[in-house]
């Protein structure tokens, strides 16, 4: 199984010389739909950051593993500033405690891997996650730790909290699957979200249908609602250009169109949110021009979901993937 390349060679802000995060420096008022168009504050990325980017194993939707907790679904959005639009097959990363106010990675969780995924947003700028609400560790609210990749150039760091009595009753309704209680701080009291904690606030309601809780959180990062171009973009560009496939969403059929600038040797793979290579296929050695692969998932027997599309191409000086995200409608 070939690994995400696109996914699995972005580096992370932590240590990588040239990447930039997000500041309030560059904060836009443009009003969007639902918000002031408003760029997320910048936090640091500790603590307990790890490198997800070589590791496909992280590209995932369900980031529990054997963590106990009541069951959260947690949803992202992320805008671009200059427009307010949504940012497509931007990557997100995101990672929390456990319960107990564990990280893994960490001390006595060297080698665990809970709590930490990451996925593309799709069309609409969302993308989304299963894990449990947190708990927390003294000196800090409940929180997540967030990280948006718009290009090997610039990467947006932050984290979100929720409102204190919606935390506090998700633990006290849940009081068996938390033995440390709720959460004694409130966003106010929390030293790193001293500067204000407006833009970095989730909502959390139940859903008893479901037995879970659900949350939405949108950000805004810079951008103009699309990728952003770094230097590994531009090198990928040399060699090969995938645009969206068109329609999509779509509800039988669609096409990716590519121009490779070169001749190449092309292999294409669809994966699912979960992390699974569903489909995969040589396209053999093309010239270089435009090409386009049909796509047809109802064939393929895929159900209705998103799916992450990755081409490869291959060349005397390397391999250069491309990933986007499409949306398959129920018909």
């Amino acid at each position: 199984m070939r690994a995400l390349g696109l996914m699995a060679t972005v580096p992370v802000a932590t240590g990588v010389s040239g990447i930039r995060t997000a500041t309030t420096s560059s904060v836009q008022k443009t009003t969007s739909r639902n918000s002031f168009c408003v760029l997320v504050p910048s936090e640091t990325p500790g603590p307990f950051p790890l490198d997800l980017t070589d590791n496909v194993f992280f590209f995932r939707q369900d980031i529990r593993e054997d963590r106990q907790g009541v069951q959260l679904r947690q949803k992202v959005r992320i805008l671009g500033t200059e427009n307010c639009e949504p940012m497509p097959n931007v990557r997100v990363n995101i990672w929390h405690c456990d319960r107990n106010g564990n990280y893994s990675g960490y001390g006595t969780e060297l080698g665990q891997t809970y709590l930490r995924g990451y996925q593309m947003t799709d069309a609409n700028g969302e993308c989304e996650f299963v894990t449990i609400v947190p708990g927390w560790y003294p000196g800090r609210v409940t929180h997540v730790h967030f990280q948006v990749h718009v290009s090997t150039s610039y990467s947006a760091v932050s984290q979100w909290t929720w409102p204190h009595p919606e935390t506090v009753a998700a633990v006290e309704d849940h009081g068996e699957l938390y033995p440390q209680g709720p959460d004694p701080m409130t966003p106010e009291q929390d030293g790193v979200f001293a500067d204000g904690f407006a833009l970095q606030m989730a909502d959390l309601t139940w859903d008893s249908a479901a037995q879970e809780y659900v949350s939405t959180y949108e950000a805004v990062v810079e951008g103009l609602g699309m990728n952003g171009v770094g230097h590994l973009e531009r090198m990928t560009a040399g060699v090969i250009e995938v645009r969206q496939n068109a329609p999509n969403p779509f509800a039988r059929q669609t096409t990716i169109p590519f121009t490779l600038n070169q001749p190449a040797s092309v292999r294409w793979s669809i994966w699912s949110p979960s992390g699974v290579e569903v489909h995969g296929s040589e396209l053999g050695s093309l010239p270089a021009g435009e090409h386009r692969i049909a796509v047809d998932l109802e064939r393929m027997a895929l159900p209705s979901a998103s799916y992450i599309y990755q081409l490869v191409a291959v060349t005397s000086e390397g391999e250069f993937s491309v990933v986007k995200r499409m949306t398959h409608l129920a018909i």
